[in-house]
């Protein structure tokens, strides 16, 4: 008799595992609260060096690399091919030559993962995964045209030597082949990806509603359409973000964790179609100087984060749990935002903060409006150390996998150590083990994953042009 698996919860750790452990030909059901999937938390980059984080360790750095190279391998429709440029503030304690031991760890590290297989070479050639500008060479790029399909660093580069505030940054400045992510792209190919296998259940707007432990399996009793059902499971996998908590206290099971609420903004510069590549302001986290960040959407879109508690990061947003509960409580004004609105006031006040915040090094983007309302949500983190970037999964007893990913990236390496344990319970076979089956790809168009992305985004109420991409591969 084939083992049943619950997967709670329709995020990017739910709805990937759902994905690969279908494919293995496991019984797979998947519960999400909502009537889509992956609409928690945004996320719009790859990670792939961790180099937006420099408080972070070399070795979630790396680990953070390796990451994202498995997700672009299994999720190649979803990346913005463009490059990322970090930039130091004038005013900023740190140097650019800080950095320079990390990218340079980072590039021989890179060089390594295409020794071991030549098909992680997804980033570019080793000794391009970053490149440095002086202020020279920055001036000499403010004399070029800006092109409408950059390819090389230095034609990614013009449009940051023409808008900068170069007064205002250190040099040199700092390229490197960490690339966008499109949540709407991903959440548009798993949702037609899960569809097209047989052997998973898919059951939105459906709340879980208690867990009873047995010897043998689990009971699940859930609500969907006013109606209450129960079904019965051998394993249960926890991904359900930031109320894991919640499914925690259900079982009785020990834990540890912060929630955060963070929120992201999205901007429209009119009359300004320029192609740029992501620009990362580095600033301490929580000061009015905290980091900024300038991603770019087709037509003009932007989204901006800013680490200051005006704009991404909020005075309460940070708890943690307690001992009477796993689940950390959010005050309720988060709560009315993830599941009700944002009033149009806080909308407006925090996106023209974000594009205040950016335009003390892009003058020009003073100019932009207020696009839409922010992308938002909360964000779990285990353990109690709200730098970490890099986290996995952890099994808290038998038979139970409590998914904690912090970045999308690491969702594949969580979903190795699951199977894992599939394994060592008979589940599966071990040659199983880091497979990596692409077939999903197969079953999709880049038309049909575009145009339902785009139907995704104005359900949202966000404009359909951030559900798609600058540069494909």
């Amino acid at each position: 008799m084939q083992n049943k698996i619950a997967i709670i919860g329709g995020g990017v750790a739910g709805s990937t595992t759902a994905l690969y452990l279908g494919n293995l030909g496991l019984d797979v059901t998947l519960f999400e609260k909502e009537k889509d999937l992956i609409s928690g938390p945004p996320f719009c980059h790859l990670h792939a060096g961790g180099n937006l984080y420099r408080e972070i360790s070399d070795r979630q750095c790396i680990d953070l690399l390796k990451q994202s190279i498995d997700f672009l391998r299994y999720y190649p429709y979803v990346v913005d091919y463009r490059p990322t440029v970090i930039v130091l503030p004038t005013q900023d304690k740190a140097k650019v030559q800080d950095l320079l031991p990390r990218l340079d760890l980072l590039t021989k590290e890179y060089q390594k993962f295409i020794e071991k297989d030549p098909n992680n070479k997804v980033l570019g050639e080793s000794e391009h995964y970053y490149k440095l500008y002086s202020k020279e060479a920055i001036l000499n790029l403010q004399k070029q045209e800006t092109l409408t399909q950059p390819r090389t660093l230095d034609e990614w580069m013009i449009p940051v030597a023409k808008y900068v505030d170069l007064d205002k940054v250190q040099f040199p400045l700092v390229m490197v082949q960490e690339y966008g992510l499109n949540l709407f792209q991903l959440a548009s190919g798993v949702k037609l990806s899960l569809s097209n296998i047989q052997n998973i259940t898919l059951h939105t707007q459906t709340k879980v509603e208690n867990i009873t432990s047995y010897e043998e399996d689990f009971k699940i009793t859930y609500t969907k359409e006013e109606q209450q059902h129960s079904s019965h499971f051998d394993y249960i996998i926890n991904a359900a973000g930031f109320q894991t908590g919640k499914i925690d206290d259900m079982l009785d099971v020990p834990c540890k964790r912060m929630v955060e609420f963070k929120a992201a903004y999205v901007t429209k510069w009119e009359g300004n179609t320029t192609l740029f590549p992501e620009i990362i302001f580095h600033g301490e986290r929580g000061t009015p100087q905290g980091m900024g960040q300038f991603t770019p959407y087709p037509d003009g879109h932007f989204q901006l984060h800013g680490m200051t508690k005006e704009i991404t990061l909020y005075e309460d947003g940070l708890v943690a749990n307690t001992q009477m509960s796993c689940q950390p409580k959010l005050n309720q004004n988060f709560i009315k935002k993830i599941e009700e609105s944002w009033s149009q006031e806080e909308t407006n006040q925090r996106t023209k903060s974000a594009i205040k915040h950016i335009s003390k090094f892009i003058p020009d983007f003073s100019h932009a409006k207020v696009a839409s309302k922010p992308l938002f949500g909360a964000q779990q983190i285990p353990g109690d150390d709200p730098t970490l970037r890099v986290a996995e999964v952890s099994f808290a007893q038998e038979r139970y996998a409590r998914c904690e990913i912090v970045k999308v990236s690491s969702v594949l390496s969580m979903v190795d150590a699951i199977v894992k344990q599939l394994i060592n319970l008979g589940y599966v076979d071990a040659d199983v083990y880091k497979s990596r089956d692409l077939s999903h790809l197969n079953t999709l168009s880049e038309k049909q994953i575009i145009n339902n992305a785009k139907e995704i985004a104005l359900q949202r109420d966000y404009p359909s042009s951030i559900s798609d991409r600058n540069i494909k591969p």
